[in-house]
């Protein structure tokens, strides 16, 4: 199984600063992902051509279990999180990450009935303080909706802005997590034209195994957002293959 996060800034180049979505489409079509975890997609503002950006992902990837969950509330529209995935989606949150007077920002809570069996799966888009992104892994690990789904494979995925990797051991080792982007050497995301910065990152808890986590770097990455994507292949429940 194969799963795709991606920051898309909009579906805006990080350095010419062109709406251009069929790039992003591209990138993500070559990968081929089961599960796509976005984060900053726009839904009815100017800046995008008032493009219905989810709809139009879902319609393109033949993808008709779609979650979004708009975070920052525009004159017209705004931008948030989504999650598109090829199986059902049997239960999903959206709940709030937002630090007192901190920047809006929320994490996706979705269980998807996968052919290996159930995964419990988070999109969010982290803070830019450090403090910040703290209170917000403790947070989501202690929120109810969270626990409700604990006993079953865990993946949290997305934009982490975690530049220090320091969440690793302060927050998600204490919690009997796993980072998969590790050494975050192998895994600069940021800036996608001169990747410098591990701020893609994936934890996961249980029984899941992973066979392959890697950036994509390409010529279309590069141009496309100013994150390059993060495609991890796994498998549930001791289901890969020996």
């Amino acid at each position: 199984m194969r799963i795709l996060s991606y920051n898309i800034h909009k579906g805006i180049g990080g350095r010419d600063r062109r709406y251009q979505l069929d790039r992003i489409i591209h990138v993500i079509e070559h990968e081929n992902p089961d599960l796509i975890c976005l984060q900053e997609v726009d839904r009815n503002v100017r800046r995008s051509r008032f493009d219905n950006q989810p709809r139009i992902l879902s319609k393109i990837f033949h993808m008709e279990n779609s979650l979004y969950q708009m975070n920052v509330h525009l004159k017209s529209g705004g931008y948030g999180n989504l999650i598109l995935s090829r199986w059902p989606i049997i239960s999903h949150h959206h709940i709030s990450i937002k630090l007192k007077k901190k920047k809006t920002r929320g994490a996706q809570i979705a269980v998807v009935e996968t052919p290996e069996g159930s995964l419990q799966l988070v999109n969010w888009h982290l803070g830019l303080a450090d403090s910040e992104r703290h209170w917000q892994v403790d947070h989501l690990l202690n929120h109810r909706l969270f626990l409700e789904s604990e006993g079953i494979p865990s993946m949290i995925i997305g934009d982490f802005n975690d530049w220090r990797n320091s969440l690793e051991k302060a927050d998600f080792k204490e919690n009997g997590f796993h980072q998969i982007t590790h050494p975050p050497s192998r895994f600069r995301s940021f800036p996608a034209y001169m990747p410098v910065g591990s701020l893609d990152k994936s934890y996961f808890r249980g029984n899941l195994h992973v066979r392959e986590a890697r950036i994509v770097k390409s010529k279309v990455t590069k141009a496309a957002s100013d994150h390059c994507p993060l495609v991890i292949d796994f498998h549930l429940n001791g289901n890969e293959p020996s």
